[in-house]
């Protein structure tokens, strides 16, 4: 008797495998042992970089509203307690997009801050 060689299940495992590892370097994308541990690999970084990327766009845009903020001559800091106390509900990601897109509507923000 022929042995037993897993048939089209483990192929079509090993495959799923191998497309996924298309267009790594090298053995990494015709073995499946290397291809297994590289493509794991990258879904381990794509997966932590998903929550990375929210801290990421959270420091953009902090950094801008800090840069706005500075030319109208009040810190990040200071500006956000200020925001904070005058009832303005304006999150992190629209402040920067005023500060970017039109700075004299954020300087409007600033102002009504510091009322």
């Amino acid at each position: 008797m022929p042995r037993a060689k897993r048939g089209f299940k483990a192929r079509r495992r090993r495959n799923r495998i191998l497309k996924h590892a298309s267009g790594y370097h090298s053995a990494r994308s015709r073995l499946f042992a290397y291809a297994k541990e590289v493509v794991h690999k990258a879904w381990v970084y794509a997966y932590a970089h998903r929550r990375r990327r929210k801290r990421d766009f959270r420091r953009l845009w902090i950094t801008r509203i800090n840069a706005a903020a500075r030319l109208s001559g009040v810190s990040y800091s200071r500006l956000m307690h200020a925001l904070k106390n005058a009832g303005v509900t304006l999150d992190r990601k629209v402040l920067s997009d005023l500060a970017v897109a039109d700075p004299a509507a954020f300087k409007k923000v600033v102002q009504t801050a510091n009322a």
